[in-house]
């Protein structure tokens, strides 16, 4: 039977409904677009190949000979594949992606025309740079920066074009992106682990950090959104009454997946497998048309790389089927939020996870010696973690029904908790023969067993064990997953050089067996970090107190939130490991702060803007009619009609007071607005927090309660009953 396979939607802009055999395997076409280790194999001479597989393993430069033999390669196979422009792909400090398309088109000397892409081309670009966030690295009039091909996140091709993945600097070498200082952190993450490491296996000779993200996100009808300009231009609604039915029957999370939902996700698997992002889980989340998406493990960099580029193709994959993405952390009132969970691990190069015990004690103490540094990594750098998921968006959601508070604990369950406490009790020193055989055998050796049948799940914890990798719970759906990955593998860097420092001293100073070192190494690190393990609910009101006597912050914004990022011991943990300067630190701090600002100033504009022109001319309109009601029934009925329009009077009476709310609170929103722009950026950010977003939680109350009383058919906006069960 003939079958019609999907066109990609990268490539053809139709909007008829597009099909592929559902037998074939995903296997026979996965990474079809990208230019990885089998595309090189078919296109680049052998000393070529081996070069950027070097590179790629160890971070050797690639030499001009090399770069333009691997650069006409590349341009052949991408225009095989149908590709006419190439671009650097990279990821300013917008949050987002960018990119500018050249053809491979050129003209020479001659007047001839010839498909043209060398070494240099590949290797580095000189973007216009004014228009991006900087923070100050730099004037405006200076637009120079530049885009360097990164070697280790293979090149694709979306739609028409050659993407290659590349880090952005300035002129004078400070980073503009976020995939600079996450390849930094990788790096001394990498040495760092492989060090420690080596106290039980020789043959490691590298560390890879690991990430699998679970991508949350909402669906709408495109139609339906595009009438509300809250969610066209701050990407969630910022008023409208909750629709009675929403999550409260839980029949939605793992429900059967909507007929036209699933088309998309099919078309966006497809689109997804076909770049090499290995999507594997889909499914319903618990809110009213919100989804999840998640691929298999992958390297960092090249995970992060894949979110980015997940997150284009899932905008434009839904406009195929006139559907709208929502990534907002917090795009409804009243149902749960998005997330974007970073499942993260460390794997060798002999194909062991750090984070799964063995089958041997050695093994067991290999998995203790890196999960409780992490726990201490993440006990002594609490609020930096806390940062790297800040932002205007996710300040709606943490602490909420369905995401983790904003203070940063540790979940491991009950099994492992006793496995530390038991390893808490190790006497000091050497260790006497029983004591090591009961530590190996009945501490250590038993951890197998009991993570084997341990179920257990805080969905409270912003950070928990899950079996074989830490779940950083508390990251947001919109998020550029670099940032808080640049925190975490720096932080645990960091530990894992301080541990390997205490153990090697002990050995030659102390004269204990390796063995005992580590051990007397991690039981103090038990102890020293035992505030940040936390096993209860984190949304009572217990742990808050609990949480404030143990002295862990709780920095509920993200003005308090970010404070830390430049903070004197952050600057010097950053600049010692190399991961970023003073200037990158800084530059950073602002960017942020400018964002967060800019968010909250459009969304108090839009929700000026429709409440005023919106809300309050349909209430108006249909106060008319009521009015109109009321005369009519003082014709008919004289003055009986009292009694018999006593409600229409108080519905107009109700409306009158609630635009009269309405109008109050925009203009004592507007003028608090014109004050705090006046402001320096710190003191800006502060009033925007404190002053003016209180006012949208006013002028909501007040619209959303006229949504109830004004005639259905004359409401101008898409309701969130709409919005949520669209068909």
């Amino acid at each position: 039977m003939s079958t019609i396979r999907y066109k990609s939607v990268l490539e053809a802009r139709s909007h008829k409904p597009l099909y592929f055999e559902d037998k074939e395997k995903k296997s026979q076409y996965f990474a079809n677009k990208v230019f990885n280790t089998n595309a090189m194999r078919q296109f680049l001479p052998v000393e070529a190949l081996n070069a950027v597989a070097e590179a790629i393993s160890t971070g050797t430069k690639i030499d001009r000979k090399i770069a333009h033999s691997t650069a006409a390669a590349m341009k052949q196979w991408a225009i095989s594949k149908g590709a006419t422009h190439y671009t650097h792909w990279f990821q300013p400090l917008t949050g987002t992606t960018a990119e500018k398309h050249d053809a491979f088109f050129d003209i020479m000397p001659d007047g001839s025309a010839i498909e043209q892409f060398d070494g240099g081309q590949l290797v580095q670009q000189e973007p216009d740079a004014s228009s991006f966030p900087h923070g100050g690295i730099r004037n405006t009039f200076e637009a120079r920066g530049y885009t360097a091909w990164d070697p280790t996140s293979p090149a694709f091709i979306l739609g028409s074009t050659l993407c290659i993945p590349t880090v952005f600097v300035s002129y004078t070498g400070e980073a503009l992106d976020n995939k600079t200082p996450l390849l930094r952190a990788l790096n001394i993450l990498d040495e760092a682990a492989t060090q420690v490491v080596q106290y039980f296996d020789k043959s490691v000779k590298k560390v890879n950090a690991t990430l699998g993200w679970e991508q949350e996100y909402f669906l709408l009808d495109a139609s339906l959104a595009a009438s509300r300009p809250d969610i066209s231009q701050a990407g969630r609604a910022l008023l409208g009454h909750a629709s009675a039915k929403g999550q409260q029957l839980d029949d939605h999370y793992f429900g059967s997946i909507p007929a036209r939902v699933f088309q998309f996700m099919r078309e966006l698997e497809y689109e997804s497998i076909l770049l090499g992002i290995p999507v594997k889980t889909r499914h319903n989340e618990v809110a009213p048309n919100q989804f999840e998406l998640a691929p298999v493990f992958e390297e960092v960099n090249l995970a992060v790389d894949h979110n980015s580029l997940l997150m284009d193709v899932m905008e434009k994959v839904a406009e195929k089927h006139n559907l709208k993405v929502l990534f907002h952390e917090k795009p409804f009132a009243g149902v749960n939020g998005s997330g974007k969970h970073n499942n993260w691990s460390l794997a060798t190069d002999t194909g062991t996870n750090l984070l799964s015990p063995g089958t041997t004690p050695t093994k067991n103490l290999q998995f203790l010696t890196f999960f409780i540094n992490t726990i201490k990594a993440v006990h002594d750098h609490e609020e930096l973690l806390r940062a790297s998921v800040a932002s205007a968006g996710n300040d709606y959601r943490l602490g909420a029904s369905e995401a983790p508070p904003s203070i940063i604990s540790v979940f491991i369950g009950k099994q492992l908790t006793q496995v530390l406490d038991e390893l808490e009790k190790v006497t000091a020193g050497k260790l006497s023969p029983q004591e090591k055989t009961d530590l190996k055998l009945n501490v250590v050796g038993k951890i197998p067993e009991i993570l084997q049948d341990n179920t257990d799940r805080n969905r409270t914890s912003p950070f928990a064990f899950t079996g074989n990798k830490f779940e950083f719970r508390a990251v947001g759906s919109t998020a550029n997953c670099a940032k808080p990955m640049t925190v975490l593998n720096t932080i645990v860097a960091n530990q894992l050089i301080q541990f390997k420092k205490e153990v090697d001293k002990l050995i030659d100073k102390k004269g204990l067996k390796k063995d005992e070192a580590i051990f007397n190494t991690l039981r103090e690190y038990i102890k020293a970090s035992k505030k940040i393990r936390f096993e209860g609910d984190g949304y009572s009101e217990a742990w808050q107190k609990e949480a404030t006597k143990r002295k862990l912050s709780n920095n509920k914004t993200t003005p308090d939130a970010i404070k830390i990022q430049i903070a004197p011991e952050t600057i010097k943990l950053y600049e010692k490991l190399g991961v970023m300067n003073a200037t990158e630190i800084n530059a950073r701090q602002e960017i942020e702060l400018e964002e967060y600002v800019k968010r909250l100033q459009i969304e108090s504009r839009v929700l000026g803007d429709i409440a005023r022109n919106h809300v309050i001319p349909t209430a108006i309109r249909y106060q008319n009619v009521l009015i109109k009601n009321v005369k009519g029934l003082k014709d008919i009925y004289q003055e009986d009609y009292k009694s018999l329009a006593s409600e229409q009077m108080k519905l107009i009476e109700a409306i009158s007071n609630h635009m009269s709310a309405i109008n109050t609170g925009i203009t004592a929103m507007i003028n608090a607005r014109k004050v705090a722009n006046k402001l320096e950026l710190n003191a800006r950010a502060e009033d925007y927090t404190h002053t003016i977003k209180p006012y949208f939680e006013t002028i909501r109350y007040h619209c959303d309660k006229l949504e109830l009383l004004v005639e259905d058919k004359l409401w101008p906006l898409s309701k969130s009953r709409e919005l949520l069960f669209f068909r």
